[in-house]
C-alpha cells in the first residue's frame, strides 16, 4: 500500500482522480520549488474547501438547532471551522506524514505547523468535493468535525466578550477596548490578531479567522488573566 492509498483509507474515500489529493497535499513551498514540473499548490483547493466546510457546518447548525439565535450559530460555526479545530483533524489523519513541503518549510518544522496542516484539511475537503460531490465532503465533515457534537455543547458555547464585560463591570469605571494587532495570510484566509485592554492596559491577545473570532479569543485570554 503506497502513501496515497494509506491516506485514502483514513479518509474513507478512494479518489477517482488522485491528482486532486496530491494537489491538496502540496504546499506552496513545494510547488514553487518544482515549477518545472508544472505542479499546482493547494491554495486554490483550500479556498474552495473553506467555503464547502462553512456551508455544510452552517446547514448542520441551522437544521439541528431551529431555535438557536443567529449570533450563537455564528460563534459556534467559527469554533467548528477554526484553525485549531482543523489542526485537530489533521492530527487524527496524521497529515504531517503526507504533506509535500519545500526544503525551507521542511527544515523549519512545517510538518507540525498548525496553519499548514489546517489549510491542508480544507484542501482535502475541496478535493473530495470535486472528485465525489458534496455528499462525500459531508461524510468526511460529519465524521471528523461534527461527530460527537452534542446539543449541550452548542448551548454551552461561551460568549467570552460578554463574560469579560460582565466581570469587569462589577467595579465602576472599568473600560474595555479591543485593538487589531496584526493581520496576515491571503485574502481568502486571513488570520487576525486582536488585543483586549482594561483601562488602557493589555490583558489578553487572541487570533482567529475573523476579527470577531479573534476578539472572542482575546477576551478568553483576558478572562484567564484577571482570574489568576
Amino acid at each position: 500500500m503506497n502513501v496515497t492509498e494509506e491516506l485514502e483509507k483514513k479518509l474513507g474515500y478512494s479518489f477517482q482522480d488522485r491528482t486532486l489529493l496530491e494537489t491538496a497535499l502540496s504546499h506552496s513551498s513545494y510547488a514553487n520549488e518544482n515549477k518545472s514540473l508544472g505542479l499546482e499548490s493547494n491554495e486554490r483547493l483550500e479556498f474552495l474547501g473553506d467555503s464547502v466546510l462553512g456551508q455544510i457546518v452552517a446547514s448542520y447548525l441551522y437544521r439541528t438547532y431551529p431555535k438557536m439565535p443567529e449570533g450563537q450559530m455564528t460563534r459556534l460555526r467559527a469554533d467548528l471551522v477554526c484553525e485549531t479545530s482543523l489542526y485537530e483533524v489533521s492530527q487524527k489523519l496524521e497529515l504531517g506524514r503526507y504533506i509535500r513541503l519545500g526544503r525551507g518549510e521542511e527544515h523549519t518544522g512545517g510538518r507540525q505547523r498548525e496553519s499548514i496542516l489546517a489549510d491542508a484539511v480544507e484542501a482535502i475537503i475541496a478535493a473530495m468535493y470535486l472528485d465525489g460531490g458534496i455528499d462525500i465532503s459531508k461524510q468526511f465533515i460529519d465524521r471528523y468535525i461534527l461527530a460527537g457534537f452534542e446539543a449541550e455543547e452548542a448551548h454551552s458555547v461561551t460568549d467570552y466578550k460578554t463574560a469579560l464585560q460582565e466581570r469587569v463591570q462589577r467595579r465602576a469605571g472599568q473600560v474595555l477596548s479591543y485593538e487589531l494587532v496584526s493581520e496576515s495570510g491571503p485574502d481568502h484566509r486571513k488570520t487576525f490578531t486582536m488585543c483586549v485592554s482594561l483601562n488602557g492596559r493589555p490583558i489578553g491577545e487572541g487570533s482567529g479567522r475573523t476579527k470577531k473570532e479573534a476578539e472572542q479569543n482575546a477576551a478568553k485570554s483576558g478572562l484567564e488573566a484577571i482570574s489568576e
